[in-house]
Formats: C-alpha cells, sequence, structure tokens
C-alpha cells in the first residue's frame, strides 16, 4: 500500500512541475492480453491466453516538439491454461503503466508514436489458487514490476490505437507441486496487448 500513495504522490508531483504551456488529456482506455505464460522447468507448461485491461488514463504533451507522458491505472485480467489439463492460472491486478512518448505526425490530423516505460502492479485477486486436484498450487507475488514498449497511431487527436509489449522483470509467481517431494517452479507472464484509448 505505501509503494501505490507514493506513485500517487510521485505522479502529484510530475502534475505540478509541468509547465503551463504542456496540454493535458484525460481518456478512457481498454483493450485484449495475450498472455505468454513461461517456467522455469518443462514440468509445468500453460498455453497462451487472452484477457483484457480496462480504466482511466491521461496524457501530457510537453512544450518540446513531440516529447510526452502518458499513464492509466487500469483494471487488468489475465489467465492461463496449464497444458494437459483443465486448469487455468488466473491474475487480477491494478497496473499502472507510465511511459514516455514520441510522436511524429500531422498536427491534429494523424500522428504515429512510440513509447516505453515503467509498469507497476498489484495483484488484488486470488493469490492462491489450487491446482490439478490438489496435487499443486499457484501463488502469485502480491505485486510486480515491469516495463512496456509499443507503438501505435493518434487520430483527430481524439482517438489512440497501439500495440504494445509487456516484460516482467522478475517472477510473477510460483507453482508448488507436491509429489512425493515438494517442488516450486517460477513462473513469468510476458504479454502482447492491443489497445484503444479515447482522450477527452
Amino acid at each position: 500500500m505505501k509503494k501505490l500513495f507514493t506513485l500517487v504522490a510521485l505522479i502529484a508531483a510530475t502534475l505540478v512541475a509541468v509547465p503551463a504551456q504542456a496540454q493535458f488529456k484525460f481518456g478512457l482506455k481498454g483493450g485484449l492480453n495475450v498472455t505468454d505464460m513461461s517456467f522455469s522447468s518443462d514440468v509445468v507448461e500453460a498455453s497462451n491466453r487472452a484477457g483484457f485491461f480496462i480504466g482511466p488514463t491521461v496524457k501530457f504533451t510537453l512544450p518540446i516538439v513531440g516529447l510526452g507522458i502518458d499513464a492509466s491505472a487500469l483494471y487488468d485480467q489475465r489467465e492461463a491454461e496449464l497444458k494437459g489439463s483443465d486448469e487455468k492460472i488466473k491474475q487480477q491486478a491494478i497496473n499502472i503503466p507510465v511511459n514516455l512518448r514520441y510522436d511524429i505526425g500531422l498536427g491534429s490530423l494523424a500522428a504515429v508514436y512510440l513509447a516505453a516505460g515503467p509498469q507497476f502492479g498489484f495483484n488484488i485477486g486470488d493469490k492462491h489458487q489450487t491446482l490439478v486436484q490438489d496435487v499443486s498450487e499457484w501463488k502469485l507475488n502480491t505485486s510486480n514490476f515491469s516495463v512496456n514498449v509499443g507503438l501505435g497511431v493518434m487520430l483527430l487527436s481524439h482517438l489512440q490505437i497501439g500495440a504494445n509489449y509487456n516484460i516482467v522483470c522478475g517472477k510473477t509467481g510460483e507453482v508448488t507441486v507436491f509429489d512425493g517431494a515438494k517442488e516450486a517452479f517460477r513462473g513469468r507472464s510476458n504479454t502482447w496487448q492491443v489497445s484503444a484509448a479515447y482522450y477527452f
């Protein structure tokens, strides 16, 4: 919780520090996830599954031509299916991406943008899930840190369509298998994302 308050304070300080000439826009963002789940052992495997995210977003355009910052607070749901069973690993989180972006375009008509930056995630769903008829357990981290890299287009200064790859730094969680001896395998959930946002 302290991390969340620190992040909110940091964003508020950024708002105060932005020059008066900067443009500020508020909007709504949503999209689809395709999770690439991998484990530190071949004993556990998962197939890609789709999820979704939605939430408010803000965008600052700085006086320097083309340079800006965007940030969002997104409810994010992801899942992956374990191969060889009907079990699903599920994750619900509030993700806060903060991206530095550079727009190249034709004024207010259209622009192409590149974006990259950190993402802070806070799990809000069930952090312990029993899998495969009580012989294994999936345990999620309470929070995680990742990095986004993406690009997209901005149309008529309001509609934004983008694609993004989210790279987890460290582990997302771990699977513990109780098969005679207890074994734990680290899991990571990198994600491809396609999004649309509308700025008012």
